[in-house]
Parts: C-alpha cells; sequence; structure tokens
C-alpha cells in the first residue's frame, strides 16, 4: 500500500514533524500496554510516521518493538516522549530510561509533560493516587530548573527537539524568564469544545508549534450534531472533520486507535471551507474533558490557577 500524503509541519528548530501522528496511550495494565506494539506496527505499515508516546504511559518499550519490527529506517519515523512530572531533578537519568526502554538513540522530541513537579513513592515508579490525582505537588524543583536540564538533554544529542505539555500562556511567560531555547512544541488538551484560541496566537507569535491531545474530544465532541452535519456534507466521519480542522489551524494531532480502519481514516482528511472551519471553532465552552479537576480543584497536586487554566 502507497502511504498517504500526511502533510506536516515546520518546527523552530528546522526539523519537520508529521501532522497527524500516533498516540499510544492506553491506561494501566501490562497486558495493554505489550498490545500497543500491535497497533502502532500496524500504523506504521499502512503510512503513519509519527508516535506518540511517553514514561508515564508505559509503552515505550512496544513503541520501540513497533519501530524495529516495521522496517522502517529509524529516521524515518518522529518519535516523542515525554519527561513525568515526578521526575525532574532527574532529567537526564530520565530520557535515558527511556531511550533504553524504547532501545532507541534518541528522541524526535521530548517534552516535560506537566509543569509541576510531584512526590513519587521509594524509587521513581508510578506516583500513588496519580488516577485521581490527589498527588503531592513539590515546590522544587521549578519548571525552570527542569526546562535548564532539558536544554542539557537537547545539547547531548539524545532529543533532536523539546518542548512542553500541558503549559499555559501563564506558565509559559515563567518558563521564558529563565530559557535559552524556545520550546519547540506545546501539547495541550485541544478540541472544538476547548479550541484554545489565545494560547494558540500566543504559540504562533513564539514559533511554537501546537499539538494537540484529546483531539477529537471523545463521543461527546464526535457527537455534535454540528459536527454531524458537517461529517455528511463531506462524507466524512465526524472524527475526520475534527482532525481536518486541527490541521487547518496549523495544529498537529495525536489520536489513538488500535483500529486498522479507523487508523486510515485519520490520516485520510477532507480540505474544509473556511466558513466550516470558524463554524467548528464557534462550538468552543472551554471545557477540558481530559484533564479537568477533582473534588479538590487540583489536577494532579495544581489548581486551575497554577496551571493558568482560567
Amino acid at each position: 500500500m502507497v502511504p498517504p500524503n500526511i502533510p506536516s509541519f515546520a518546527l523552530n528548530t528546522g526539523a519537520s514533524i508529521p501532522a497527524v501522528g500516533l498516540g499510544c496511550f492506553v491506561g494501566a495494565g501490562d497486558e495493554k500496554r505489550k498490545q500497543v506494539k500491535n497497533w502502532a506496527l500496524t500504523a506504521l505499515k499502512n503510512g503513519y510516521r509519527h508516535l506518540d508516546t511517553a514514561w508515564i504511559y508505559g509503552t515505550e518499550i512496544a513503541v520501540g518493538e513497533a519501530i524495529r519490527e516495521s522496517g522502517i529506517p529509524r529516521e524515518e519515523i518522529f518519535v516523542t516522549t515525554k519527561l513525568p512530572w515526578h521526575h525532574p531533578g532527574y532529567v537526564l537519568e530520565s530520557v535515558e530510561d527511556s531511550l533504553r526502554n524504547a532501545q532507541l538513540d534518541y528522541f524526535d522530541l521530548y517534552l516535560i509533560h506537566f509543569p509541576q513537579a510531584v512526590a513519587y513513592p521509594e524509587g521513581r515508579g508510578r506516583p500513588q493516587n496519580a488516577e485521581d490525582h490527589n498527588v503531592q505537588a513539590l515546590d522544587s524543583p521549578t519548571l525552570n530548573e527542569t526546562w535548564a536540564d532539558m536544554e542539557k538533554v537537547l545539547a547531548s544529542g539524545k532529543a533532536k527537539a523539546i518542548g512542553v505539555s500541558n503549559f499555559s500562556i501563564k506558565t509559559l511567560e515563567q518558563l521564558f524568564t529563565t530559557a535559552k531555547i524556545v520550546p519547540a512544541v506545546l501539547q495541550v488538551e485541544l478540541h472544538p469544545y476547548l479550541t484554545q484560541d489565545k494560547l494558540l496566537a500566543y504559540c504562533k507569535e513564539k514559533g511554537i508549534l501546537v499539538t494537540a491531545y484529546t483531539p477529537t474530544g471523545y463521543a461527546k465532541v464526535r457527537g455534535d450534531p454540528v459536527i454531524g452535519t458537517l461529517a455528511t456534507k463531506y462524507g466524512v466521519t465526524p472524527a475526520q472533520i475534527i482532525l481536518a480542522w486541527h490541521v487547518s489551524r496549523g495544529c498537529a494531532v495525536t489520536p489513538k486507535s488500535e483500529n486498522e480502519g479507523r487508523q486510515l481514516e485519520n490520516i485520510t482528511l477532507p480540505t474544509l471551507s473556511e466558513e466550516d472551519i470558524r463554524t467548528i471553532t464557534s462550538l468552543d465552552r472551554d471545557e477540558r474533558l481530559c484533564n479537568y479537576p477533582n473534588e479538590n480543584g487540583l489536577v494532579y497536586g495544581w489548581t486551575m490557577e497554577q496551571f493558568g487554566w482560567s
């Protein structure tokens, strides 16, 4: 099969990143994580060249296995992974751990997964109470100190680009008080119910590419009547409409799909009219569907105000 012509975006490093990648998060469970290799391998064989994982996902091993079994040259595949929020202070050790997991020599992109540092159990295992967001946030190291270590990772060649995830204008402004290198990418929750217009404009001004996670907004956004009407108009699925909207705004996306047919749909996108792009953008509710406050008003130990997520 000839891979579809997936568009790409330029990073401020001069490298390019495929606009549509495969999200490799599956939640808890070792068996589920092992299965990622199978559907990542299917995606690679069908044209994907961008895999998005993270230390905290537990799927770096499976992603590395899929890359090796695909037979595709390593330099043709863009691989993103992330520093977990309980490894600040251990940045260089953590990227080495991730490289050993994936059995790779470098990552194309290494992100700070969250701006805050949180307490960790003995060793550096998964933080306790992570699922219900009741982890303990720490005052140190700060995101500025962590970013200084990320810059060392870049200088080492273990990552070709560095960036951040779940940052806001507020936390980016804090980062810029000390940063020597502008992040190449900001990965955030972004979909038609959370359009992040101000953040997107800010990042474009700074030369930071925005990548959307939870890009289709789950079934809630895919089931919106406006999205359904547009899907009928263009003869595609609701997910294809939403992903096309993202790409039209200059955002990369990392949808997760284990199904080969949906994987192919996600890299076969229509070209939307300017009017339809505006219509989708008008659905904004400033509504978070993935990372939102628990009953204590906290997201992994931080308030919405601390995140700058108003």
